[in-house]
């Protein structure tokens, strides 16, 4: 699913995935990606999109709280994920509401764990959704420690 995430990053527009998701697909497959993995990436990708839209309670601001992890999400997100996470909250790129976006990706990703790698897709991907600017930032960031390619 990562290979496509990138693919998608790259290739498609943002507001195709949120609104021509069939478009999207057919772009992927003749790009080679297998049918089954395209529709669970797709699947992903839509509740990136979706998520932001559920209304929430409002959460406490960074400075003011601290976010305790459950034992499901301690054990897709090691340290380095988790560490990164509270960097870029700190940093002012992740707000509260969007980290918690971010945590619920992770989650619904397939496996147990999540490398350093895949964390910084997702987050990339739920920047990218929201079509914020620090989405640029990070993309280059991962470009320029990983050379040309995103992480997979």
């Amino acid at each position: 699913m990562f290979d496509i995430l990138v693919f998608v990053f790259e290739n498609c527009r943002q507001a195709d995935v949120s609104h021509a998701p069939e478009r999207v697909a057919r772009k992927l497959s003749a790009a080679g990606f297998d049918d089954m993995e395209i529709s669970a990436a797709l699947a992903w990708l839509a509740g990136v999109v979706r998520a932001p839209q559920r209304s929430l309670a409002p959460l406490p601001e960074s400075g003011t709280a601290f976010r305790a992890f459950a034992p499901k999400e301690l054990a897709k997100l090691d340290a380095d994920c988790r560490g990164f996470l509270l960097f870029l909250e700190r940093s002012g790129i992740l707000s509260p509401a969007l980290r918690e976006h971010v945590i619920e990706r992770a989650l619904a990703t397939a496996g147990d764990t999540l490398s350093l790698d895949q964390i910084k897709l997702i987050v990339l991907m739920v920047l990218w959704s929201q079509q914020a600017p620090a989405s640029l930032l990070v993309a280059e960031e991962l470009r320029s420690a990983r050379g040309e390619r995103l992480p997979s």
